[in-house]
């Protein structure tokens, strides 16, 4: 008789990472439908309460009433591009930027909201190349990673790692598969936290999902982050152990070439008119707003809905 043993443990983990990342993308398919349909609702909310505001006298209920309206509106609007990043829709384009100059902002924030009794090391490679990127988006990442780390450690011997420096993915590596091989930046955050278990370690990217307590998050951070960084060409790996804490490394590629593109920067002018503008959008309400703003500049407008 014969017997023949396969170790099958590197095929299951891989069939495991291919079934989460189609339902992430199914996930992502509809969130992404569903935002884009929510910003028509708010772009005339917003654009509406905006021209009550030049309208309305300074110090006026109806004013105030307004700033309200607004203030709601552009929450909602953050929202939409939080779901937009999640789906990997966003249009914010991405200019060449060194990570260590956002984690510079992100250590002055974030040593003054945590206690001073948590422990946070930084291990910085200033040498680390340029990635293409948004550094609205680059702080949004480092912070939601540090602020779940400092959730998950004890407020007494907590201890946060922060580390930034190029790594060289090569071709048949076998921890790092997902991941296209060349030279990546990579930010890792590691706190020796409480750790998750195998089976909420699945969902955690998934959005609205939180171990958190209410009021202390909304379940979207990961999900966002999650989604910048594909959006980026990156990965974004975690590993954990229930009591022994959690680490997160995030790989975003490093550019080919460090020259920077140079942009003329040109101060932007209202224009002004008496021509004929043919405005045409299947929303009434955004055609209405458009129109309305164009013949505040001094146009003539006519509609096509």
């Amino acid at each position: 008789w014969v017997s023949v043993v396969r170790d099958q443990s590197d095929r299951k983990k891989m069939e495991q990472q291919l079934q989460a990342a189609q339902r992430m993308e199914s996930i992502g398919n509809l969130a992404g439908g569903i935002a884009h349909d929510f910003n028509n609702i708010l772009f005339p909310i917003i654009g509406m309460s905006e021209l009550l505001l030049e309208d309305l006298p300074p110090g006026s209920n109806e004013r105030e009433n307004a700033e309200e309206i607004f203030k709601a509106g552009k929450r909602g609007s953050d929202l939409v591009k939080q779901i937009l990043a999640f789906s990997r829709q966003s249009d914010q384009k991405p200019i060449p930027i060194r990570i260590q100059k956002v984690l510079k902002e992100v250590s002055k924030l974030i040593r003054s909201t945590i206690p001073a009794n948590i422990e946070i090391s930084w291990v910085i490679q200033q040498e680390c190349g340029l990635v293409m990127a948004n550094s609205t988006q680059l702080h949004q990442i480092a912070m939601n990673l540090i602020t779940n780390s400092y959730h998950a450690v004890d407020p007494v011997n907590g201890k946060i790692d922060i580390q930034l420096r190029e790594k060289e993915i090569e071709k048949n590596s076998v921890i790092k598969s997902k991941v296209k091989p060349g030279r990546y930046a990579m930010f890792s955050v590691s706190d020796n936290g409480c750790g998750i278990d195998s089976e909420t370690l699945d969902m955690i990217f998934e959005p609205y999902f939180t171990t958190k307590k209410q009021g202390k998050g909304t379940g979207l951070g990961l999900a966002v982050i999650h989604g910048i960084v594909k959006e980026y060409g990156g990965e974004i790996f975690v590993t954990s152990e229930p009591g022994k804490g959690t680490s997160f490394e995030v790989y975003i590629p490093l550019m080919k070439s460090e020259s920077i593109p140079l942009t003329d920067k040109l101060e932007s002018v209202l224009p002004l008119g008496t021509e004929r503008i043919l405005v045409v959008d299947d929303e009434p309400s955004i055609a209405k707003l458009e129109s309305q703003m164009l013949e505040r500049l001094g146009y003539k407008v006519t509609n096509a809905i």
